[in-house]
């Protein structure tokens, strides 16, 4: 039986994609998250998960970077982009960065129908609206790089990169893993290696290269 993970802090778009996988699928195990950390600890407790569709903005997330995650530590596991942002540009970065389908939340029960069929099936999915602009978009300057300099990150290395970015000491990180303090000074040699930087800040920067503005934040301002 398929195992998909809905990640949105929508109740009303989780019920819509529930709706969609089961009219898809038929049967299928359904697990849902409200947040990025909810996705990542969903994954860890339930490793037989085979998609992920994840919302760009949800809480915790920030643009690419949950993206970037799932596929760093959890690299079986298939993600669809969920977002209201259906810019071609960004549709062609989280294609880069690993994803294998792009839905906007426009789309309609036939197309959340196609998409989870489609990757289920190891194929690419896009709503054909998308297809031609998609396919005229450059790729972003190192976008490809960024993904194979993060896509060498061991899962717990990703995760100190990511508390490194929230400003958190390696005391701090150490006692939020569980782990000596030495373990992290090891996994920032080992990150800072990968990633081609010198410091903890080039290494913040690399993650928020994969920010994206929110378009509903931004009608909502």
């Amino acid at each position: 039986m398929p195992s998909l993970l809905i990640a949105d802090d929508h109740p009303l778009f989780r019920a819509a994609l529930r709706q969609a996988a089961r009219d898809a699928l038929g049967e299928v195990d359904l697990f849902e998250a409200g947040t990025l950390d909810g996705v990542l600890a969903l994954l860890e407790a339930q490793p037989q998960v085979d998609l992920v569709l994840l919302d760009l903005h949800m809480p915790g997330n920030h643009g690419l970077a949950g993206l970037a995650a799932v596929r760093a530590q959890y690299p079986g596991v298939a993600v669809v982009v969920v977002s209201a942002n259906d810019d071609p540009r960004v549709v062609r970065r989280a294609l880069d960065h690993g994803a294998a389908g792009y839905l906007p939340k426009s789309a309609g029960l036939d197309e959340l129908r196609d998409a989870i069929r489609s990757v289920l099936a190891c194929e690419t999915w896009l709503p054909a609206a998308l297809r031609a602009s998609v396919a005229r978009a450059q790729s972003a300057p190192g976008d490809a790089d960024l993904a194979a300099r993060l896509a060498s990150l061991s899962p717990q290395q990703f995760r100190v990169l990511t508390l490194v970015a929230e400003g958190l000491l390696n005391k701090q990180i150490a006692d939020r893993l569980d782990v000596q303090e030495r373990t992290v000074k090891a996994h920032l040699t080992a990150i800072f290696e990968r990633l081609g930087v010198r410091n903890r800040t080039q290494a913040s920067v690399v993650l928020r290269e994969l920010e994206l503005s929110d378009p509903a934040r931004q009608l909502d301002a």
